[in-house]
């Protein structure tokens, strides 16, 4: 039995028929070069026969009734997985197109999990156009977050393009930190002696997290100081009541060229990404009558988890920044950006990382409350959009031979937030994941394409236009 952290247990209090949350992966391949009709019929069926399911994959809830999931949340391990339930081989009609496969991944995502099954399912997906494939996984919030997918994801694939036989995703067993000590070492002075410990770092911790508490008191007084703090965005279109029905769309970017700008601009890669988000928001409310007068807010994950982790569950912080919507000048929306986010990350530097979870409750305790209480997408919101970004692998990865040439994060929403924009960085790209309600922005595709309109603006305003080289000429001899 394994109990879960506050944070994790928080994701399973706040599932709805509307707002599931769960998130997932999209992975799209080229198939090897001579890949026989069978070739993903054959790894699917691989799949299916292998062996031990490994955790998180193996954990499904011990009491997954609606009072089990908030009163006693706990893992136990599945020793009978029906991988034929949660392993699926789908088709797009051929030849199918990036259209047809967010459609399909739209669909997918909107389904819920079974809580008296482990929380995850995986589809091979085929008929991909150019000879290519997609797999889509989803998990449990609970059970994961972006970075621990993504390097989950990473000890699954390989950089060698011979490789075959491959171990699935669900039987790759997380590495976590080192020094840390799987339930089955702990002991009962161990538990005394660790909990002896966790009181000591709380009374240590009490003075920063009041610090801490003080400085978002004090920008609520002052909003003129800088600081972004909770229910400081408006209310605006994204913002109400969703319906279970999601919307999927994606965009590709080099990832040099966002680089580039944040070198030119003097700001950071995720300040950009903020921009294009920012602009694009703008663009698309502005354009239905229905952009704010004041600034809309974005949430940004924030990953604490250390570098050598590979764990389970969600290790994550937030800090909020503005993405200066109300500004109509292009360069001043950057600058304003980017000292909402220099704001916010000092302000988050000075706590120590083992306050972060402490501080993450604190700051987001009532968010959760909020919609737990069903007052989400009723009043105003803790913040306006999620927005994050996700380091991923920087060189090409395979799958039985089939190259890796995309990476899609596919992400939860929920009342109160009827969108969320995630970036997964791969081989020199940068892909941005949009989820949406259905019935909340059916026009979704249009923020993707604005993202890629503002990348160009923000380009010829930033980086002057190379010369044209003229043609040197060549004297002809008489």
């Amino acid at each position: 039995m394994k109990r879960l952290g506050t944070m994790d247990a928080s994701w399973l209090a706040v599932e709805s028929e509307d707002t599931p949350m769960h998130v997932g992966n999209l992975l799209i391949f080229s198939l090897p070069e001579g890949a026989p009709d069978t070739f993903l019929r054959d790894m699917v069926t691989r799949m299916k026969e292998a062996g031990d399911v490994a955790p998180p994959w193996s954990y499904k809830l011990a009491w997954p009734g609606a009072l089990g999931k908030v009163l006693a949340p706990a893992w136990k391990e599945d020793k009978a997985i029906d991988l034929d339930y949660h392993v699926r081989h789908s088709a797009l009609p051929r030849p199918g197109g990036e259209r047809e496969l967010g459609i399909l991944i739209s669909r997918l995502h909107s389904n819920p999990l079974d809580f008296h099954r482990p929380l995850w399912e995986c589809h091979v997906i085929e008929g991909l156009e150019n000879n290519r494939f997609a797999l889509y996984t989803k998990m449990h919030h609970s059970l994961i977050d972006g970075i621990s997918g993504v390097r989950l994801m990473q000890r699954v694939l390989t950089t060698d393009p011979t490789k075959t036989n491959m171990t699935p995703p669900w039987c790759v067993k997380p590495v976590s930190r080192r020094g840390s000590k799987t339930d089955s070492e702990a002991s009962i002075p161990a538990a005394v002696s660790q909990a002896m410990e966790a009181l000591k770092l709380q009374a240590d911790m009490a003075p920063r997290l009041v610090q801490a508490g003080s400085r978002i008191l004090h920008s609520v007084r002052h909003p003129e100081d800088g600081l972004p703090f909770p229910f400081m965005g408006p209310v605006s279109k994204i913002n109400h009541r969703v319906t279970g029905q999601r919307r999927f769309a994606t965009q590709h970017y080099q990832l040099e060229r966002i680089k580039e700008l944040a070198h030119e601009s003097g700001g950071s890669l995720n300040d950009i990404v903020l921009y294009l988000c920012g602009t694009a928001l703008r663009r698309f409310l502005l354009e239905q009558g229905e952009l704010p007068d004041s600034s809309l807010t974005a949430g940004i994950p924030v990953n604490v988890r250390p570098a050598d982790d590979q764990g389970t569950g969600t290790q994550i912080s937030f800090m909020i920044a503005s993405l200066a919507t109300d500004e109509p000048d292009p360069l001043n929306r950057l600058q304003q950006i980017k000292e909402s986010t220099r704001v916010a990350k000092e302000h988050l530097q000075k706590l120590p990382r083992a306050a972060l979870t402490q501080y993450t409750m604190l700051m987001m305790s009532p968010y959760i409350l909020q919609l737990m209480s069903g007052l989400g997408g009723r009043m105003r919101p803790a913040f306006n959009v999620t927005i994050s970004n996700v380091p991923g692998p920087q060189e090409s990865h395979f799958y039985e031979g089939a190259r890796l040439e995309a990476m899609y994060p596919v992400s939860l929403i929920t009342h109160g937030g009827a969108l969320n924009i995630t970036c997964l960085s791969y081989h020199g790209s940068l892909n941005f994941g949009f989820t949406g309600c259905r019935d909340t922005l059916p026009s979704m595709q249009k923020l993707a394409v604005y993202t890629g309109e503002a990348l160009d603006e923000l380009e010829s305003l930033l980086i002057p236009p190379k010369p044209k080289k003229t043609p040197r000429r060549t004297r002809k001899s008489a």
